[in-house]
């Protein structure tokens, strides 16, 4: 062993034995002998002469990599050297005199013979057929040599199909350029010798060696997209390729082998009418038995990968040909082969190529426009039904982890709810082709999933209900009317599943009810019973808590639908809840319950929904309203009278209770209009309002309780829509608690309630707005930086989305302010300090805000401000400064150098909106302020920008034009056209 083997064996050690120092100095030498320029003698001598595998394998590698990164480089003789060489070796055949082991090489491990191909292969790449035109001829010739030669051909032609030929890899243009000249030469020169080579190899060693016969039959299956087809799809070959699948003797390797190579011929893309004949031609149904009988699994697998891709290839056919061109053929070859697709389905042997919903969902699509199904359709529609259902079955191992729904359970649900969609989709195309077989189908579903064994009873009937529930989404009202629902809704009704206590199929049955709940809307007299699903352990008192909780939110959603139609069950219903009620209104309940805590708000909605319809009598009405909020306002009071903030641990219990009282109140006076409360029945009104004031005590006692607080905010904002303006006489002492704390979080909360009440009773609350804007103003202002909020080192993130937060809100409160005509409310007395500041935060951000929204509100406020201050003649005021301050700054920063910059994006929809702003204040400021706006704005401005005194002029003309249109689409030509011009001199002022 000299030193280059003792180098390559140390550089291949993977044992951990050998020093890393000495690794290097291995590395190195290496190296040092690639650099050499007789490298190639190196390479090919070594591997003639050494008997080491490892040897062997550097030795391509280097020839493969001097190839790949010198060839161009090369000499014409040492290309020549290694041409011959790496050829002589493949064919096993001496290189040169003193070569003994040439026949060895067929001795070594697989990777050192595919190493030898793809050496070959990258000749192949530069050299043919223009300076090696013989290489597969020549091959060709010494495949007579034996086994060793044939298998040796097959990875040549393996690693040129993966290296070069084949699309399933990404390819440069000139990869592809490539394989097209050598697919071109070898079309020309030898595919049909190669062709016969295979045939003959697979007739003469299909008993002797059916190996090397599978590997011939993989290496044709490559090269069948792109030779003529008719050198394999002729009587000789597809005889041959149909006697190795069939034959019992022979072993799986060969006779999958077989069906592959068949299935690239079924695949071969060409003109319709000629594939059909070419899959007419094949008598498919030869080997239907072999995927039902007790055959290998391999050839199984191969079997059904070459039937489902037959299929596909006779739907496709019969989806483009006209009835002359023979469809009725192609659709009865499908016919012939379907139910072998289905049982391959049903058994899981599909390949992982063929898309069994694809390939469902084209064959019903076929069914569309039939007025009429035969009965081999509605057989196969049924059995497509039978695949879905078992396709969407959960595996019977994950049922305890989705029951409790831990993490391993979450996964399979996300997995499943995903691999679902397009079988659910499937589903309903099968619903609107055969609505009455599907519905038949999921009855008895449901009835056969009732009686089967109890290992797999809570995956069927899952199953089946979730068949059921994914039929209802496309069903429109008609359907819901006709067909089998009048049976199935009443079934799914007043079934109690054995496994009804698992979560899965109580979550899906109570779905399956709350999507037909408008058949039982139209069909009262079930009512009833839909009701006790919801009410009775199926539903809240079910005692998964998971299922509670979706019981809670469905039975909500339940009483929307149904509501005045319900009224005859409103005692029943609030018998039935007395006790989930009772964990709210009773002292001394455990507040860590959970389905207390996530699910009260949905139950007390559904209570509010129903006892505040104007069909429920004044004095039930009284009474159910009284019998729930006066043990809750008790439970707050006595609350608030025990408080002990001192105590953490007892406060942090009560304000979990309280925070879950207010939740419920909350929930319950959704029920009730304005209308109700203030109008027809006050006294309902005078209940809430008794509440509000309890419940405003909360913040007095807990002002820095955030949880608190929002709760509170939350139901100040439901009695603003339901007191209506019977609410004023609590707000200032509800707003002036919430004024005590200036966190910009709270403050956020703060404005959006003042919104609400802007909008909703305008200039009603100006003397609240009055009262409580300088202290907003100054809070707010005080905060708020007066330029971007900055993002940096040692900056937090809450904080930066705070603030972010708080800025848009304030602008949107400025901008509410000043569009409910209230802009006076920023000249009182208290207010009129912060006006200066006001501007200059307003003209900053409507010229530099990242958030074009904010932009464009920004600008509003200042088109309504010139609209309500200046209604005078220019110079007469009533702002000082304020009309100076628009025509000098913000017509020039905004109007004009905010627009001319490149980031103003025309294409982008918003800006767009934002433009039409800007355009709408420049027309609003020439009413205003005629001529003394041009003179400064185009007079003065315009030469700044460069532009030409002939555009100024067109501008002023649309200006003063009413044709909004034409002006808006003139200035952005104009700001376009005045882009280029400009060299960075524009500086906010």
């Amino acid at each position: 062993m000299d030193d280059l083997e003792k180098a390559i064996l140390i550089s291949f050690d993977e044992s951990g034995t050998i020093n890393s120092l000495i690794k290097l100095q291995a590395a190195a030498f290496i190296q040092q002998v690639k650099d050499t320029p007789s490298i190639c003698s190196i390479c090919i001598e070594k591997f003639c002469l050494s008997n080491l595998v490892e040897v062997k394998f550097w030795c391509l590698q280097c020839l493969h990599e001097i190839l790949r990164v010198r060839y161009s480089s090369m000499s014409s003789e040492e290309k020549d050297l290694i041409r011959k060489s790496v050829f002589s070796m493949a064919c096993g055949e001496p290189v040169h005199a003193n070569d003994t082991n040439s026949v060895r090489i067929f001795e070594s491990p697989s990777f050192v013979k595919n190493k030898l191909a793809q050496v070959v292969v990258t000749l192949i790449n530069y050299e043919y057929p223009e300076i090696w035109p013989s290489v597969f001829v020549d091959f060709l010739h010494k495949l007579s040599k034996g086994a060793a030669v044939i298998d040796m051909f097959c990875r040549v032609l393996n690693v040129m199909d993966d290296e070069l030929i084949s699309l399933d890899y990404p390819r440069s243009g000139n990869d592809v350029a490539v394989a097209g000249r050598i697919k071109d030469a070898m079309r020309v020169q030898c595919v049909p010798q190669m062709v016969r080579a295979w045939y003959d190899i697979v007739l003469m060693y299909k008993n002797s060696d059916p190996d090397l016969c599978s590997s011939v039959l993989n290496s044709m299956r490559k090269y069948v997209s792109w030779i003529d087809i008719g050198l394999i799809a002729n009587d000789a070959f597809t005889q041959l390729l149909f006697e190795l699948m069939l034959v019992d003797g022979l072993p799986d390797q060969l006779r999958a082998a077989a069906s592959g190579a068949v299935l690239a011929v079924v695949s071969k893309r060409m003109e319709f009418k000629s594939k059909l004949a070419l899959l007419q031609s094949l008598q498919i149904s030869r080997v239907f038995r072999l995927v039902t009988d007790d055959s290998g699994s391999e050839l199984v697998s191969g079997v059904a990968s070459l039937l489902t891709g037959y299929a596909t290839e006779v739907l496709e056919c019969s989806k483009h040909l006209e009835p002359e061109d023979g469809k009725e053929v192609s659709l009865e070859l499908l016919n012939e082969v379907l139910p072998s697709v289905f049982n391959i389905i049903q058994n899981g042997e599909v390949d992982s190529a063929f898309s069994i919903v694809h390939f469902l969902s084209v064959y019903v699509g076929t069914m569309k426009n039939h007025s009429t199904l035969t009965d081999r359709q509605l057989l196969h529609l049924s059995q497509i039904l039978e695949v879905i259902r078992m396709q969407i079955q959960f595996d019977p191992m994950y049922r305890n982890n989705l029951d409790i729904l831990d993490k391993i359970g979450q996964q399979e649900a996300d997995r499943m709810a995903e691999f679902r969609k397009d079988l659910f989709v499937l589903i309903r195309n099968v619903g609107r082709v055969a609505p009455d077989l599907t519905q038949a189908f999921i009855k008895n579903s449901l009835g056969n999933s009732m009686s089967s064994s109890e290992d797999r009873n809570v995956e069927e009937v899952e199953a089946s209900l979730s068949l059921f529930y994914a039929l209802g989404e496309s069903l429109s009202d008609d359907a819901m009317r006709t067909g089998l629902l009048g049976e199935l809704i009443p079934m799914l009704l007043s079934t109690r599943f054995p496994c009804h206590s698992n979560r899965l199929v109580a979550h899906v049955y109570l779905d399956t009810i709350t999507r037909y709940v408008k058949y039982v809307s139209e069909n009262t007299q079930y009512i009833p019973i839909a009701l006790r699903a919801f009410l009775d352990e199926r539903g809240i008192h079910h005692p998964n808590v998971n299922v509670s909780r979706r019981a809670s939110y469905l039975f909500m959603r339940v009483v929307k639908l149904l509501k005045a139609k319900l009224v005859p069950y409103i005692e029943t219903i609030l018998q039935s809840l007395q006790d989930t009620v009772a964990q709210f209104t009773r002292m001394g309940r455990v507040p860590n319950d959970v389905s207390v805590s996530e699910d009260g708000s949905h139950i007390f909605e559904a209570i509010g929904l129903l006892i505040g319809m104007e069909d429920v009598p004044p004095e039930k009405q009284s009474d159910y309203l009284s019998s729930l909020l006066t043990p809750l306002c008790q439970q707050v009071e006595v609350a608030l009278l025990n408080a002990k903030p001192q105590n953490p641990e007892e406060s942090l219990l009560q304000i979990e209770n309280m925070q879950q009282i207010v939740m419920a109140i909350n929930a319950l006076s959704k029920g009730f209009s304005q209308r109700l409360v203030t109008t027809t029945r006050p006294g309902i009104g005078l209940m809430f309002k008794k509440t509000l004031d309890i419940l405003l005590q909360i913040l007095v006692v807990f002002p820095k309780v955030e949880p608190l607080r929002s709760k509170v905010t939350s139901f100040i904002h439901r009695m603003v829509d339901t007191l209506g303006p019977s609410i004023f006489p609590y707000l200032p002492n509800a707003l002036g608690q919430l004024l005590i704390e200036s966190e910009p979080k709270e403050l956020v909360g703060f404005l959006v309630l003042l919104n609400q009440l802007i909008c909703k009773f305008g200039a009603e609350v100006r003397d609240i707005l009055e009262a409580v804007y300088p202290v907003i103003a100054s809070r707010a202002f005080s905060i708020l930086p007066r330029n971007d909020i900055q993002s940096g080192p040692g900056s937090c993130g809450e904080e930066i989305r705070e603030l972010q937060e708080l800025q848009k809100t304030v602008f949107i409160f400025l901008n509410v302010i000043a569009t409910h005509e209230l802009s006076s409310v920023f000249l009182s007395p208290k207010s009129s300090t912060h006006l200066d500041l006001m501007m200059q935060l307003l003209l900053y951000n409507c010229c530099n805000h990242k958030d074009i929204t904010i932009r464009k509100a920004c600008v509003q406020v200042f088109i309504r401000l010139i609209k309500d201050w200046c209604t005078g003649p220019y110079g007469k005021e009533t702002v000082p400064g304020f009309q100076r301050f628009i025509i000098e700054t913000f017509a020039v920063n905004c109007c004009l150098y905010s627009v001319l910059d490149k980031s103003f994006e025309f294409r982008d929809a918003n800006t767009v909106l934002l433009f039409g702003e800007i355009v709408t204040a420049q027309k609003v400021m020439y009413e205003k302020f005629g001529n003394d706006f041009l003179l400064h704005f185009v007079s003065k401005c315009f030469p700044s920008i460069h532009c030409p005194q002939d555009l100024a002029e067109q501008y002023c003309q649309k200006l003063q034009a009413n044709d909004f249109k034409a002006l808006k689409s003139f200035y952005q030509s104009l700001i376009e056209r005045l882009r280029p011009l400009q060299n960075g001199s524009l500086v906010f002022r």
